[in-house]
């Protein structure tokens, strides 16, 4: 049935690279908006970049010159790239797929189960 499955968190230190990827089953992808959200221990989930089938992209200024977001269609799978990663991007990170591309969680229809990144020395 529907999925998405999302991998490639871990421990960093101040200043790594991540790579997370979320990987689709049960439906095309490329027909969704793609999302990646985030959440810290007693803070809101908020929403950090989304990519649109015409390969267009948003970030949050948090994040922006620091992440990109990206899509293989054939592969089914979107990606997270995270450099330069800080302390304050510690966070259980979500893949969401919706229809609209704004970033509130109430738009996406379906959720991955999180994958953690931590940040720190």
């Amino acid at each position: 049935q529907v999925q998405l499955v999302e991998s490639g968190g871990g421990l960093v230190q101040p200043g790594g690279s991540l790579r997370l990827s979320c990987a689709a089953s049960g439906f095309a992808l490329e027909r969704f908006v793609v999302a990646w959200f985030r959440q810290a221990p007693g803070k809101e989930r908020e929403g950090v970049s989304f990519i649109r089938n015409s390969g267009s992209t948003y970030y949050l200024d948090a994040v922006k010159g620091r992440f990109t977001i990206s899509r293989d269609n054939a592969k089914n799978t979107v990606y997270l790239q995270m450099n330069s990663l800080k302390p304050e991007d510690t966070a259980v990170y979500y893949c969401a797929a919706g229809s609209i591309p704004i970033l509130e969680k109430r738009l996406f229809d379906y959720w991955g189960q999180g994958t953690q990144v931590t940040v720190s020395s």
